[in-house]
């Protein structure tokens, strides 16, 4: 399939086969894929935390909307999405380490460069705590799109779930304690035969309503 028949192809799946399962090597391909999504000034602002098997996915469900509760219950893979609070100087720190260790920086100028960019634009974007978090919550978006994308493009069925008690979720998983909060929630796994959303034409706005040549 070319990228339009991937995107054709998707959709957010309702009923999952719980019989069918994502095998680990795909699994392990998705995960890097969010791993290698980009964020602004390379933030990486994320943690994500994975419910693979019946008795992880129980422990969460009680942070789920009921309507929402038979595509985690049934799914293959589900997965929390969070973002970390604050950006403190630590995570900052971490993250200058990381990008040195990899190879960024040709010299301390670079590196130097690098540093003052991110702290202005996290800095620009923190002016209360509400506002960092949306700032975060918009990266943690672009993951979601490379990872609905990636899953598609291998025959992989998803669901984005903002449907779910954010309060109730980061109590379960302590994630206060842990300076992170949940944003939205995502299940993967394999359509079911009834699952009637699957036969359903796509409506989209026509081209001519949103795009506009400057």
């Amino acid at each position: 399939m070319n990228i339009v028949d991937i995107s054709e192809w998707r959709y957010t799946t309702k009923h999952y086969d719980k019989s069918k399962k994502i095998s680990a090597e795909q699994f392990e391909q998705l995960l890097e894929v969010i791993r290698n999504s980009p964020s602004s000034v390379n933030s990486q602002p994320w943690h994500f935390f994975i419910a693979d098997n019946d008795q992880a996915r129980e422990k969460i469900m009680p942070a789920i909307l009921e309507f929402n509760q038979p595509r985690v219950a049934d799914s293959s893979h589900t997965l929390v999405f969070c973002i970390k609070t604050p950006l403190d100087e630590q995570y900052l720190q971490n993250l200058l380490v990381q990008e040195e260790k990899d190879g960024r920086f040709n010299d301390a100028e670079v590196k130097e460069m690098q540093d003052k960019g991110r702290r202005f634009f996290i800095n620009k974007n923190s002016s209360t705590p509400e506002r960092q978090q949306a700032w975060e919550g918009r990266q943690l978006y672009i993951a979601l799109g490379q990872l609905l994308f990636a899953a598609a493009s291998i025959g992989i069925d998803s669901t984005a779930i903002e449907g779910f008690d954010d309060e109730k979720m980061d109590d379960i998983l302590g994630l206060k304690q842990k300076g992170l909060k949940s944003i939205l929630v995502v299940s993967l796994g394999y359509r079911a035969a009834d699952d009637d959303n699957a036969s359903r034409p796509k409506s989209r706005l026509p081209k001519e309503q949103i795009f506009t040549q400057v």
